[in-house]
C-alpha cells in the first residue's frame, strides 16, 4: 500500500485532484451510496431546479460497468498521462493558468452539452487537455497501439477513433477535441503566431490561490516548445 500512496503523491497536486475525484465519483454511484440519476448533467434540472453541482459531478462520473469498464480504464489513464505531461510540461510552475484552462474548457463543454444533450462530462475534458498538450508537442513522433508511429498532432483524432470502436461516442471526443482547438487558438495560435489580440488570460484571483513557484512570472511569455530532441520522444500510450 505504501508504493501506491508514494505514487499517488508523486502525481502533480491539480492532476492528482481530478485523477482522485474521477474515480471516487463512478465508484459513489457504482455502490449506490448516490443514485447516478443525481450524478449526470440533466438540463431541466441543473437550470429550472439550480441543482448546479451536476456540472461538476457529471464531469467526475462515468458509468462503470461490464459494456463500459475498459473505455472508462482508458480514459482514466489519458487523464492521468497527459494532465501530468501538461501540468509538469507547458505549466510547470504556472498552476493558475493550467487551472484556468481547465476551467475555459470545461466551461465551453458545459455550453456545449445545452444544444448536443450530453450528460457525462468526463471524456470531453480529457479529450480536450490531450488535444492541448498534442498541439504543444506537435511534431513529436508517438506511438500507439501495435506499434503505430505518427506526429502527436494526430494522436487526438486517432484516439477519436479507438474509442469509438471500444464503445465510446464520436460526440464526446469530438466536442473535446474542438473546445482544446478553440483554447489552444486563443492562447497561443492566435495571439502569438497571428499576431492578434489576446483574448484569453488568467483572471488574477487565480494566482492568488494558486501562485505561480519556482520564480516564474504569471500567464505565458512564449508557447511552448513543439519540437523536443528524439530522445524525449514519449509512447503514446505512456
Amino acid at each position: 500500500m505504501s508504493d501506491i500512496g508514494d505514487w499517488f503523491k508523486s502525481i502533480p497536486f491539480i492532476t492528482r485532484y481530478w485523477f482522485a475525484g474521477s474515480i471516487i465519483v463512478p465508484l459513489i454511484g457504482k455502490l449506490g451510496l448516490i443514485s447516478p440519476v443525481y450524478l449526470v448533467l440533466w438540463p431541466e434540472y441543473f437550470i429550472n431546479k439550480f441543482q448546479i453541482w451536476r456540472p461538476i459531478t457529471s464531469t467526475l462520473y462515468f458509468p462503470v460497468g461490464p459494456g463500459t469498464g475498459f473505455l472508462y480504464l482508458v480514459n482514466l489513464y489519458f487523464l492521468y498521462q497527459y494532465s501530468t505531461r501538461l501540468e509538469t510540461g507547458a505549466f510547470d510552475g504556472k498552476p493558475a493558468d493550467y487551472v484556468f484552462m481547465l476551467l475555459f474548457n470545461w466551461i465551453c463543454i458545459v455550453v456545449s452539452f445545452i444544444n448536443f444533450v450530453l450528460q457525462l462530462l468526463m471524456i470531453p475534458l480529457i479529450m480536450s487537455v490531450l488535444y492541448v498538450w498534442a498541439q504543444l508537442n506537435r511534431d513529436m513522433i508517438v506511438s500507439f497501439w501495435f506499434g503505430t508511429r505518427f506526429k502527436a498532432c494526430y494522436l487526438p483524432w486517432v484516439i477519436l477513433g479507438f474509442n469509438y470502436i471500444i464503445g465510446g461516442s464520436i460526440v464526446n471526443e469530438l466536442i473535446g477535441n474542438l473546445v482544446g482547438h478553440l483554447y489552444f487558438f486563443l492562447m497561443f495560435k492566435y495571439p502569438m503566431d497571428l499576431g492578434g489580440r489576446a483574448f484569453l488570460s488568467t483572471p488574477q484571483f487565480l494566482y492568488r490561490f494558486f501562485p505561480s513557484r519556482r520564480g516564474g512570472v504569471s500567464g505565458f511569455g512564449v508557447p511552448p516548445a513543439s519540437r523536443r530532441p528524439a530522445a524525449d520522444e514519449q509512447d503514446g500510450r505512456g
